[in-house]
């Protein structure tokens, strides 16, 4: 409760900063999206068995218990279409989605919903649950489920699956929701995850190697084949040296949430917050009419990677390293209501 109130306090202030880096305008290719305030019910959304569906509860909610929940996610919605706005009045590239833009969207048809999914912001879990909403009695308990069979494409839809007409309806019809956290505490963890577990040897030796060749001087045989032993050091040079994206675009682990999920192309009805996790996805199992049977997954919170420890990783980063990496994830700082991290050393 006490993040929340601290996040509406913040939400009053929205940005007025205009981004000096231009990265693209954008060509709305989904045309619902016309305006984030606007009611988007019309009578040609139907509901399920006689009742509200997701999107309709969240815009007209009928419990008041949940009216100042509400009121905190039009204002993260708000948040998001001022920063798309001055996103693109400022850049020049024009960007189109295409279907293969949207294989980060899982489907659930039974509760029309759809949740775009972001790596390092408790993703698996989520998965989990939308097994069970899409299993149809196949699975019941998250937990039970294993965390690679999660992560099994063919165990969840992806939007990218459907026609074109059928992924309009869908935008058009169904909640859609996402999960994000602060850029660079969700960009330590991932290091911590891919290359500081012995297991990853598909990171070590895919972008582990790589990274050694690149950044590492006078590297031994062992950490040119292995990979794996990557410091945080290398892996921010690796990600600010300009010929990373030119070759490749960043693995989704450390990918930005805006170039995942789009938000500036689709209309995400609610944003869900790492900080608030229990908190918004008890509200979207509510919201979706299944949370007297299930639950959002608790968690351990002892190896979690925090803004302390974050900090401590940042410490051995130049200024310009840090101003640089700042710059690759500005927009996920500024459309998710982010403060610039305190220890950056921004001269």
């Amino acid at each position: 409760m006490k993040q929340a109130l601290l996040e509406l306090t913040r939400m009053s202030r929205i940005c007025r900063m205009v981004l000096a880096t231009c990265f693209g305008s954008f060509i709305l290719v989904v045309f619902y999206f016309q305006i984030m305030h606007r009611n988007p019910f019309a009578s040609d959304v139907c509901c399920r068995k006689g009742s509200k569906n997701a999107l309709q509860e969240l815009y007209n909610p009928t419990q008041p218990e949940y009216a100042n929940t509400a009121v905190l996610h039009q204002l993260r919605r708000d948040q998001v279409l001022e920063t798309c706005r001055v996103y693109s009045a400022t850049s020049r590239k024009r960007r189109v989605l295409t279907p293969g833009d949207l294989k980060h969207l899982v489907v659930d048809e039974d509760h029309e919903m759809i949740y775009c999914y972001v790596p390092k912001v408790a993703c698996t879990n989520w998965k989990r649950v939308m097994m069970v909403l899409t299993g149809r009695g196949k699975y019941s308990d998250p937990m039970g489920i294993p965390p690679n069979e999660a992560h099994i494409p063919s165990n969840l839809k992806t939007l990218n699956q459907y026609s074109i007409p059928e992924i309009n309806h869908r935008l058009k019809s169904y909640l859609k929701f996402l999960f994000v956290r602060e850029p660079f505490e969700r960009l330590v963890s991932a290091y911590r995850n891919k290359f500081t577990r012995k297991y990853n040897t598909s990171f070590h030796k895919r972008f582990g190697t790589k990274i050694v060749r690149r950044q590492r001087k006078n590297a031994t045989q062992e950490a040119l084949h292995s990979g794996s032993d990557v410091k945080f050091e290398e892996f921010v040079g690796y990600l600010t040296d300009p010929s990373t994206q030119r070759e490749e675009p960043f693995n989704e682990h450390w990918q930005t949430v805006y170039s995942l999920c789009h938000p500036c192309h689709i209309h995400y009805d609610l944003v869900g917050k790492y900080e608030t996790l229990e908190e918004d996805s008890n509200y979207i199992l509510w919201l979706a009419g299944v949370s007297d049977y299930l639950r959002f997954p608790t968690y351990a919170k002892s190896t979690r990677t925090t803004d302390e420890m974050t900090a401590e990783f940042f410490q051995n980063i130049s200024s310009q390293q840090q101003m640089q990496l700042f710059e690759l994830y500005k927009l996920d700082f500024l459309m998710f209501n982010y403060s610039t991290p305190s220890y950056l050393k921004m001269e």
